[in-house]
């Protein structure tokens, strides 16, 4: 019987493997069987690579968010205005969310760990979700304290606004939604900017 790491392996490659898994079936769903199968390891082995199964859970959440995030916020982070940065989410968002060679919505956003049976990932997955939110919010609160919008603004709500759109068009993806059909959701999404922030356009 294994019980360290096979020769060869490789822990990025595992956890990619693992978090497609995790990201389409849920937690609960995805058995430390279905898991070894995949990976090409015996439980032994998986439990001393990663730990336990809540423990490679929470190392996929990680991962997903280093490799997928930045193909979502780049774009934002990168973005002069507040107005830009949030079209450049929504946008990059409707790109990537209906999954090509990959589940299709955000892992994140689609997460229900703690109806799983694990209040552990259950806050783990609500941490990652509140980032960003707090993402959003700040950039908002940056953009009224330079000016770019009116001080009665209301930064937290504006970051509600622009994340449940967000996680809207990830179920919708999930359910088939086309990038195209997401990228509409998104234009639609960005007219209501000026009521938004009181730019008066």
């Amino acid at each position: 019987m294994r019980t360290g790491r096979p020769r060869g392996f490789d822990r990025d490659q595992a956890l990619q493997i693992a978090m497609e898994m995790f990201w389409q079936r849920g937690f609960a769903a995805t058995s430390i069987a279905d898991l070894c199968a995949a990976l090409g390891i015996a439980p032994p082995s998986l439990y001393a690579c990663f730990g336990s199964k809540e423990d490679l859970y929470e190392a996929c959440i990680s991962h997903y968010m280093n490799n997928m995030g930045p193909r979502v916020w780049g774009g934002f982070q990168k973005a002069a205005t507040a107005r830009d940065a949030v079209e450049a989410f929504l946008q990059d968002s409707a790109e990537e969310l209906p999954g090509m060679n990959k589940p299709a919505g955000c892992m994140v956003t689609l997460a229900y760990a703690g109806g799983e049976g694990s209040e552990r990932l259950n806050q783990v997955v609500e941490d990652a979700r509140r980032e960003s939110f707090l993402l959003v919010e700040r950039r908002i609160k940056k953009a009224i304290a330079q000016g770019e919008i009116g001080k009665k603004a209301d930064p937290a709500a504006i970051a509600r606004y622009v994340l449940s759109v967000q996680q809207g068009m990830s179920i919708q993806a999930r359910d088939g939604a086309t990038a195209e059909e997401l990228r509409e959701v998104a234009s639609a999404a960005m007219k209501a900017w000026p009521a938004l922030t009181g730019e008066g356009r």
